[in-house]
């Protein structure tokens, strides 16, 4: 019954006070605020503990949601915001480097057969590494834009940024990656 009802439904119902569509919300967004907060902060512990305090802060402010933005943008403003926090509270001197290049591409189309179908694993196995080797903000940023397929200025909304600012952060986290990949992953991304 969750997957029929609407996110503004579910929003409205647990606005309206009925716990168990909040937690109809939850059970939806669960995956990808897990997801979200182990790019920002790592560790899956700390993910996981990340995760709890966005969904009961989104709990707290919900009665507050109206509705101008989507709500997943709300949701992962809080996961990054969150995030940020835990990050700052671990480590008061974290910043992200920023420096330019051109981006690259992360989808590979088709699979003509099994074979590339594991090499398409392969890969995609030695880029989620790589991402993991990443600043918070940038596996952030790119998690955000080819993961969720947010837009830049969906990004802008969850993580604060102007647009020339989100701009420079993707193609500047996009070029680290492709650093990353070159020097540790050659060989599994040339299959």
């Amino acid at each position: 019954m969750s997957a029929t009802l609407s996110d503004e439904t579910l929003i409205q119902q647990a606005q309206a006070g009925r716990q168990s569509a909040f937690a109809m919300l939850v059970k939806r967004y669960e995956q990808y605020v897990f997801t979200l907060a182990l790019r920002f902060v790592k560790n899956r512990e700390d993910a996981h503990e990340v995760a709890q305090d966005c969904f009961m802060r989104a709990f707290r402010y919900l009665p507050d949601f109206r509705g101008e933005a989507k709500f997943t943008i709300w949701l992962y403003r809080i996961v990054y915001s969150i995030s940020m926090n835990f990050l700052r509270k671990q480590n008061p001197d974290i910043q992200s480097l920023d420096d330019e290049e051109r981006p690259i591409r992360l989808k590979d189309e088709g699979a003509p057969d099994v074979s590339v179908s594991m090499e398409r694993e392969d890969r995609n196995a030695a880029l989620q590494r790589a991402i993991a080797l990443l600043s918070p903000d940038d596996s952030g940023i790119i998690t955000l834009f080819y993961l969720y397929e947010h837009n830049l200025e969906e990004i802008c909304n969850i993580m604060g940024l102007t647009m020339t600012n989100a701009k420079t952060k993707l193609c500047r986290a996009r070029q680290r990656l492709k650093l990353i990949l070159e020097d540790k992953f050659a060989t599994e991304m040339a299959s």
